[in-house]
């Protein structure tokens, strides 16, 4: 698959300069790599990129948008058993990064902040220390 350098979600895993800025990259999947989002004001946060760089899911094969969704639901599903929220928000933005990618937000009604409405793509309220991102990436994992 083409890789372009400067696309964060292309580098993870090779270079991961780009992705650090925002992202720790977890794992690969069958169709996506798996990405913790560093802004963890919603527990359990992440990003689920496809494994081919394209613009968006109409831009992929019937087959290959449906491996790059089965991941997707993998991922939520997981989230569910870790962190039992009250809601999952999915985003597919890509404005201004041209790889389709997926945000999967865990939403609780104790976040007076945003539950309730649309998540804000980057808050800056909740950064943690490395053992803590350790901890969510391992109950993630230890969930799918």
């Amino acid at each position: 698959m083409e890789r372009h350098t400067d696309c964060s979600y292309c580098m993870c895993g090779t270079d991961n300069t780009l992705v650090d800025a925002f992202g720790i990259p977890m794992l690969d999947l069958p169709a996506s790599k798996l990405i913790l989002f560093k802004e963890q004001s919603h527990k359990g946060r992440v990003i689920v990129a496809s494994k081919q760089h394209v613009d968006d899911i109409s831009c992929m094969s019937e087959e290959d948008a449906a491996a790059f969704m089965a991941d997707v639901r993998h991922v939520a599903a997981a989230l569910h058993k870790a962190f039992n929220p009250d809601k999952i928000n999915f985003g597919a933005y890509g404005d201004t990064m041209h790889h389709l990618h997926v945000h999967i937000v865990p939403k609780y009604k104790d976040d007076p902040f945003e539950f309730g409405d649309v998540f804000a793509m980057n808050p800056g309220r909740i950064t943690l220390e490395p053992a803590q991102y350790d901890e969510i990436t391992q109950a993630i994992i230890d969930n799918l």
